[in-house]
């Protein structure tokens, strides 16, 4: 059987096995659920929070900081788009490597933007220190282009002060990075809810935001009546506000999980091939792997957040051939996330008394709930003292 033969057949396999058919359900789904109501009737509010995931929820807990009365809906759960479904990386910067965020932005900004992510990557671990490992995160090379790039950014972060080594191990060669981190994404929105209803925040689930308009946000069976709005959501943006098509586009996050894998020890979360491929081992020895969405042309680019059966199949070889994982697959699911056609997310007022952040490229686990932060802020005084680094650029 030739290779392509051999490709097909297993895609065939995994499609058999119910890629399409089996609940679309993440390795991260066994934290307490929280089962709360839908809307149904009209509430009042000061500020309306549409999207109950990391961005959002730390939106809220901001807030409720500033004195605010707060409502938040989602269309799903809390924490069932991108923010509970994610590969639970904390990675300190922007999606653009340092150096790469330092020729688009400019030293100054992005030496201030690397440093506003790793004290909130501090405040997260002291706000959630449960489900927060900070263990560090590797950069891999795949080639010599990538060694090469790996050398350029830690010329650029050590000139800038910034703790980054070389690495050389079992993995391969590149980069260490001690103060990243990564987490159970799922588990923390779930914490930040809890607490956010214990303050007095009023938060409904399986609720979607029919339109929203200055002073009102309609759902299929209320309205939530309210000085201001923020959106924050990040697969989709564009669906919900029209207004932000050109700025972002969706795409299809895939990831897989396998039982304990005790054949292999990964003590930090990995990525490699320029960030394409991403992967970590649990605590108690699963393994986590995502990726590979470049392979695939155009057919990524899509709210459809089905697993298929192609990006599975590859999945599943770079977790044998590459990881080094033989425990089989536990579970398959996939996400929507928006990237920015710009080299920061989306921070904006896009209608009178409407906010909106996403777009965070795949990477919005600490820059979105720096995000919330800075937007609860921005619409509610007018000001945020961590928004200046953050305002629009091509």
């Amino acid at each position: 059987m030739d290779a392509s033969a051999a490709l097909h057949l297993h895609a065939v396999t995994i499609t058999e096995r119910g890629v399409g058919d089996t609940p679309n359900v993440p390795a991260w789904d066994e934290a307490e659920p929280l089962s709360l109501p839908s809307l149904d009737g009209d509430v009042r509010a000061d500020v309306c929070v549409v999207g109950l995931g990391g961005s959002g929820l730390s939106a809220i807990h901001e807030l409720l900081a500033l004195g605010q009365r707060v409502v938040g809906i989602d269309a799903d759960t809390v924490g069932g788009g991108a923010a509970g479904r994610n590969g639970g990386f904390l990675l300190a910067g922007t999606v653009r490597f340092y150096h790469d965020a330092v020729a688009s932005l400019g030293r100054e900004r992005a030496r201030t933007i690397y440093q506003l992510t790793l004290d909130e990557m501090d405040r997260m671990t002291a706000q959630t220190p449960g489900v927060i490992r900070r263990t560090g995160s590797l950069r891999v090379a795949a080639s010599i282009e990538e060694e090469a790039d790996c050398a350029l950014q830690l010329a650029a972060m050590r000139a800038d002060g910034f703790r980054v080594e070389p690495y050389e191990g079992s993995e391969g060669r590149g980069l260490l990075f001690p103060d990243d981190g990564s987490f159970n994404p799922l588990a923390r929105c779930r914490l930040l809810a809890r607490d956010a209803i214990a303050r007095g925040a009023r938060l409904f689930e399986n609720t979607r935001a029919i339109s929203c308009t200055p002073g009102a946000v309609r759902t299929p069976h209320g309205v939530v009546f309210c000085r201001r709005t923020i959106v924050a959501v990040d697969g989709r943006l564009e669906e919900v506000l029209p207004e932000l098509t050109g700025r972002v586009r969706t795409a299809r996050l895939q990831m897989l999980a396998s039982a304990p894998a005790p054949e292999v020890h990964i003590p930090r979360p990995v990525y490699r091939r320029w960030g394409y491929d991403y992967w970590q081992q649990l605590p108690d020895h699963r393994v986590v792997i995502g990726g590979c969405r470049d392979q695939f042309g155009d057919e990524e680019w899509t709210s459809d957040s089905t697993p298929s059966a192609a990006v599975q199949s590859r999945l599943e070889d770079v977790l044998r051939r590459v990881v080094g994982v033989h425990a089989p697959v536990s579970h398959r699911w996939a996400a929507s996330v928006s990237y920015s056609n710009s080299a920061l997310p989306v921070l904006s007022e896009v209608r009178p008394r409407v906010w909106a952040i996403g777009a965070y490229s795949g990477t919005g686990n600490v820059i979105g709930a720096l995000y919330g932060r800075i937007v609860a802020g921005l619409a509610v005084t007018g000001a945020s003292d961590l928004g200046a680094p953050f305002r629009a650029v091509s």
